[in-house]
């Protein structure tokens, strides 16, 4: 499990240091920084899948994802005593993500390159990355380092050179298959390919999960939820189906599902309403429905992840499922670490009630997220590699 998640120079996000929990749930008003740190969590989980460099393109690049206030917010600035105003930078310009758990932490560092003349000039580079044991960085507990193209792993007292022309354009999650004795690298890139996020299910008249779809053993829900009635029918024969059952029941009083088996090998969900004499298809079904769902799909998974993010999970949903979808997903994070942004006060509230959530107010001021609450001495310890 996280224990501690770090941001700097990213977006409106100039430094962040948040503890986390086994439910964590993050909200704060309009602007205040939530999709921000969502993509910084989605940002960081793209090491694992080699897809960081391309996923930064995809937001403008490197330079329009910068932290654009100045370096350093002092108190009288915050305080309106003084206009805000910038100066010389004392350190190298980059973008930091990181996360501490209980076993190994990790620490990312990317920066605009060096002038070149190639077509990929405007390319961030993965300038250092790091892995140590334990929850707080220390010199005596760095496993694994990455400066430039060269990777070493400690080696006793001495350091090991496992690589050393490393692409600035590749994390070391990349170079597991060519890295010797370096189990802590794969255990950690395994760590992170299990986080899951949802955040866009399709409920459109065209989507993927209303039509009949092929079915196959779905263990793990799709990100748009193409693959509904197949993983509704994987929990029923290999998960928890009285949980599945009684989730629908709790938010639908007499209803239940039933998959039922087309020719070709399709599968097509089947909605039983209590007073209605046919069961309703998903073509039927309002979004609202549909969505919940989807969400029960997504939180029953067999598979339980290392950490699931739920972003907006109340979107089309009626303020009376609240409370249903709040038991859920507070059962759910027995078996996983859960983060849920939200907006809606009825979810968050339910949330709250349980002693584990941790809940996190984001708030924004001169531009800049932050914690509701949080002083200097509030924040989780955490030290950026040198």
């Amino acid at each position: 499990m996280l224990k501690t998640l770090a941001v700097a120079n990213y977006r409106s996000i100039n430094s962040l240091v948040i503890p986390l929990g086994r439910l964590n749930v993050i909200t704060g008003p309009n602007g205040s920084g939530k999709s921000n740190l969502y993509r910084a969590v989605r940002l960081l989980a793209e090491t694992a899948q080699g897809g960081v460099i391309s996923a930064l393109a995809r937001e403008g690049g490197l330079d329009s994802t910068f932290w654009a206030g100045p370096e350093n917010v002092s108190r009288r600035m915050l305080k309106g005593e003084v206009a805000v105003q910038g100066g010389p930078r004392q350190q190298v310009k980059r973008l930091r993500l990181g996360f501490a758990g209980d076993d190994f932490s990790y620490a990312i560092s990317l920066g605009l390159p060096e002038p070149s003349t190639s077509a990929f000039a405007l390319d961030p580079q993965i300038k250092k990355e790091c892995i140590w044991a334990g929850p707080l960085y220390r010199p005596a507990s760095l496993l694994v380092q990455r400066s430039g193209a060269m990777i070493r792993a400690r080696d006793g007292r001495d350091w090991d050179v496992l690589a050393q022309h490393t692409p600035h354009y590749d994390s070391l999650f990349d170079q597991v298959g060519s890295l010797r004795t370096c189990a802590e690298v794969l255990m950690l890139r395994e760590a992170i390919r299990g986080w899951r996020f949802y955040d866009h299910f399709r409920t459109d008249v065209d989507a993927p999960a209303r039509q009949a779809q092929l079915g196959t053993r779905t263990p793990v829900l799709h990100h748009d939820g193409r693959d509904l009635a197949a993983a509704l029918q994987t929990i029923l024969e290999i998960g928890d189906p009285n949980t599945l059952h009684a989730a629908i029941s709790d938010a639908f009083p007499g209803a239940r599902i039933n998959i039922a088996w087309l020719q070709g090998g399709r599968f097509a969900l089947e909605f039983y309403q209590e007073g209605l004499l046919r069961p309703l298809s998903a073509a039927e079904l309002s979004d609202g429905t549909l969505r919940y769902l989807l969400l029960i799909a997504a939180l029953l998974t067999p598979r339980s992840p290392t950490m699931m993010v739920l972003n907006e999970p109340e979107t089309s949903l009626h303020p009376d499922l609240l409370p249903a979808l709040a038991r859920l997903i507070i059962q759910a994070s027995q078996h996983c670490q859960m983060w849920v942004v939200s907006h809606a006060s009825r979810l968050i509230a339910a949330l709250e009630s349980d002693p584990s959530c941790n809940p996190i107010v984001l708030e924004k001021n001169l531009g800049q997220t932050g914690i509701v609450g949080q002083g200097m001495l509030d924040a989780p310890a955490w030290h950026w590699p040198d």
